[in-house]
């Protein structure tokens, strides 16, 4: 049976987009069954049900007159759809969820659903290397687009969103035991720089629930924040956050061979990350504080890693 209406967005949806962009989201997030319906009918869709991810859009399940199983995808944020849909654009070929559709009018997308169903397949093998050939793949495509892409700056979303706030942070919160680690890492912030050669349109979000698997066994990159910067920032989120405090020392290593960006050069930009995930953490409760510790100890000039 067709179905093009569904019920509420769901409450921690709903609860996940009101703390990411504050009280003024709720009026959208009240138009969005609409809104899914009237492109459900538009494209011919049957409606499934609501999937209850994300941080800054809501997402649909759907499948078309063949069966096929799709995602509809609604930003709250249309800008920063436009940015993902021209990112994905130039990525397409089979490293990142396809396209199938788009509705600039309401910000909403039709994606492919990557292995049929939510989380993609359970085929990972060799997945770090896979994930990091992916990824390399994105940055050589990248590469050739990065100046001429309109797309946000690295370098802007440095100075003006991550500097500022671990500089906010650091004065503010009670650090306790990780304060002289948290001074130290701060203070390295200074020699940071960017190397142009190296610009590239990056993923930016490089969480592993962000890097779905397809039935054959190949990931496939999806929900970018994508900016035009130095890859290294890419490699970095990556080796931090893609699966918090494991693997750590593998991911940096792989990132550096795939790469041919040195660990030395990697591992700064992991310092920043985890530097700025840290307090981010102490400053909401987050009870993964003590894990990111143990990774920008590792990473840190004081710590084992040895990676300064």
């Amino acid at each position: 049976m067709t179905m093009r209406t569904l019920g509420g967005v769901p409450e921690g949806c709903r609860e996940r987009l009101i703390a990411h962009y504050g009280p003024k989201v709720q009026d959208w997030l009240d138009t969005v069954p609409s809104v899914l319906g009237q492109v459900a009918e538009r494209w011919n869709l049957s409606l499934e049900g609501y999937h209850d991810a994300g941080h800054a859009s809501v997402i649909a399940t759907a499948t078309d007159p063949d069966e096929r199983p799709l995602l509809l995808k609604a930003w709250a944020d249309p800008a920063r759809y436009r940015h993902e849909i021209r990112a994905l654009r130039l990525w397409a070929g089979g490293m990142t969820v396809d396209v199938m559709e788009t509705a600039d009018d309401h910000a909403v997308a039709l994606l492919e659903l990557v292995g049929g169903r939510p989380g993609g397949s359970d085929w990972r093998q060799r997945e770090t290397q896979m994930v990091a050939g992916a990824l390399h793949g994105l940055h050589i495509r990248g590469r050739a687009e990065s100046l001429t892409i309109s797309l946000p700056l690295l370098s802007d979303y440095l100075r003006f969103e991550v500097l500022p706030r671990i500089e906010k942070r650091v004065l503010s919160l009670d650090l306790g035991q990780w304060a002289p680690l948290v001074e130290d890492e701060f203070h390295a912030l200074a020699t940071l720089k960017e190397d142009p050669e190296r610009s590239t349109v990056l993923h930016g979000d490089l969480y592993r629930e962000n890097v779905p698997f397809d039935r054959n066994g190949h990931p496939r990159l999806l929900d970018p924040v994508p900016m035009v910067g130095d890859a290294a920032f890419d490699w970095a989120f990556w080796t931090v956050y893609y699966d918090l405090d494991r693997e750590t020392k593998q991911r940096l290593a792989t990132a550096a061979r795939i790469s041919r960006i040195p660990v030395p050069v990697i591992a700064p930009w992991c310092r920043l990350l985890s530097l700025d995930g840290l307090l981010y953490y102490v400053d909401t409760g987050d009870p993964r504080a003590p894990q990111m510790t143990e990774v920008l100890s590792f990473l840190s000039a004081r710590g084992a890693g040895g990676y300064a």
